[in-house]
């Protein structure tokens, strides 16, 4: 299949273009700023379907609003419709779509471009009014507060917050470039629809806040966060994104005595902890129990002989290793 991508340099473009790069029976075009009008006129020849991300929203005057997001719409459009073709369409618009702002409006009166389309030509096209999409690439200071935020606070900068209690709903770039991906491969009948993305999450931005801080605060705590919930793990794959190239790696604390030195590596509430020990010769660690804690060793070097005493019977148990 031969798909076309424009905004393809973007964030969402940069996401998608990676997941398309895993499928050896696509080929892609991409569509970014530098691209010319030839460009744009030879890939829309080739292209078996458009994945349309292309967009302004930070624009220096409202004007630009309609160039960027209506009328590039429509100059593809009118381009395949003059070939003959009717080359299925995914866009990716916005929930603000539904609002009565400049950018709103620019992205309804896209949809409403691409609706002409699909009536005049057959086409199938699909909208998807995206939320607040989160995930690794995308720029901070511009207009994620999720990449906002993880940049300062990996950067232990301060973050301003107008209202802690504010919403917001965010939505992850694989979830986004896999919904286009399962529409791509659809042979669904023409026409214009809507599709929603998901999981979506609800967080305020205190809360947010707050979970980004634990985060930075794990290499000193070494505390690893919950990964079994499906947001923290994104959240926290995100926050990693956004380190500093010198920030990758970090010391451990190491505590020696005259038996050795011990260093904690990582700790969890639902697992425990895993610490790395040296031990000197002849000396023997432990001589305690636990009602229901368990602790596993894992010999890497040397000899040593790991001894299980019954706490009733004193019956011992070793296991040289």
């Amino acid at each position: 299949m031969h798909v076309l991508v424009t905004g393809a340099n973007g964030f969402i473009g940069k996401n998608l273009q990676v997941w398309l790069g895993n499928r050896a029976d696509t080929t892609v075009t991409t569509i970014g700023r530098d691209s010319s009008a030839a460009d744009l006129s030879r890939g829309l020849a080739d292209a078996e379907v458009v994945i349309h991300l292309a967009g302004i929203n930070r624009p220096e005057t409202e004007e630009e609003f309609r160039t960027g997001n209506v009328d590039f719409t429509a100059t593809i459009c009118a381009q395949l419709a003059a070939a003959g073709k009717a080359t299925p369409i995914l866009f990716a618009s916005s929930t603000q779509a539904a609002l009565d702002n400049p950018y709103g409006r620019s992205k309804r009166a896209a949809e409403e471009v691409l609706a002409g389309y699909a009536a005049n030509t057959g086409a199938r096209v699909v909208v998807f009014r995206l939320t607040n999409v989160y995930g690794k690439w995308c720029r901070p200071h511009y207009n994620s507060v999720v990449a906002t935020f993880c940049h300062q606070i990996a950067r232990d900068q301060s973050i301003t917050i107008s209202d802690p209690t504010r919403v917001v709903s965010l939505v992850h770039v694989d979830d986004v470039a896999q919904a286009l991906l399962a529409h791509m491969a659809q042979r669904a009948p023409g026409g214009l629809s809507f599709a929603d993305v998901g999981p979506v999450q609800e967080i305020s931005l205190g809360d947010l806040a707050a979970l980004l801080r634990d985060f930075r605060a794990m290499r000193q705590s070494l505390v690893v966060p919950d990964l079994s919930v499906p947001f923290t793990h994104r959240l926290y794959s995100t926050y990693l994104s956004y380190l500093d190239e010198d920030q990758f790696a970090y010391n451990l604390e190491k505590r020696c005595d005259p038996r050795g030195c011990l260093a904690e590596f990582v700790k969890s509430p639902p697992f425990g902890q895993i610490f790395v020990s040296r031990t000197k010769p002849g000396i023997t660690r432990g001589n305690h129990y636990h009602h229901v804690k368990t602790e596993k060793f894992l010999v890497m070097e040397g000899q040593a002989i790991v001894r299980f005493r019954h706490v009733l019977t004193g019956d011992v148990l070793a296991y040289p290793v």
